[in-house]
């Protein structure tokens, strides 16, 4: 008997801790319908990026080693490196650097554990494009460094903290 009432007042405590749970869910979907909602004129307009944002690689050639960890770490493979053995001096040489960011996910252990930091991301989140070859960047142009949002002067740059966001 006593099982019995122990196990019907701990389904009874679960019960009410699930209704709070839905409770307070739907209290928040509410706090939201209030809102207004926001409009930013995208390009002219743009949101200053938090610093731990992950956005484009860039890839200092000078940097680099060839020694493939970037490969190795990347779960799909994705950077292509491709090197020569200079007999001589026994060293590698690296002749050609490549991420296609059509397949990137942007995850970052590439840049996390190059041992060399030839690799660095930037606040560049504009990769769009009609044709998904041109996301092919090559060291060449993993080399350029994106103009700063905050130094652009033709764009206006809203923060996190404006009254506009907050809004939201």
């Amino acid at each position: 008997m006593f099982p019995m009432l122990t196990q019907f007042f701990n389904s009874g405590q679960q019960t009410i801790r699930a209704a709070r749970y839905i409770g307070q869910g739907f209290m928040i979907t509410l706090s939201h319908a209030n809102r207004l909602p926001v409009t930013i004129q995208y390009p002219y307009e743009k949101l200053i990026t938090s610093e731990r944002f992950r956005g484009r690689i860039h890839f200092e050639f000078d940097k680099c080693i060839a020694c493939e960890v970037c490969v190795r770490v990347c779960p799909i493979d994705l950077p292509v490196v491709d090197w020569k053995l200079e007999t001589d001096i026994r060293k590698k040489r690296l002749l050609n650097y490549s991420i296609d960011f059509g397949i990137c996910i942007f995850c970052g252990n590439c840049v996390e554990y190059c041992p060399t930091n030839c690799l660095s991301m930037t606040e560049e989140y504009e990769l769009s494009t009609y044709d998904r070859h041109e996301l092919n960047y090559n060291q060449i142009a993993l080399g350029r460094l994106p103009v700063s949002i905050i130094e652009d002067y033709t764009i206006r740059t809203i923060s996190l903290n404006s009254p506009q966001i907050k809004n939201v």
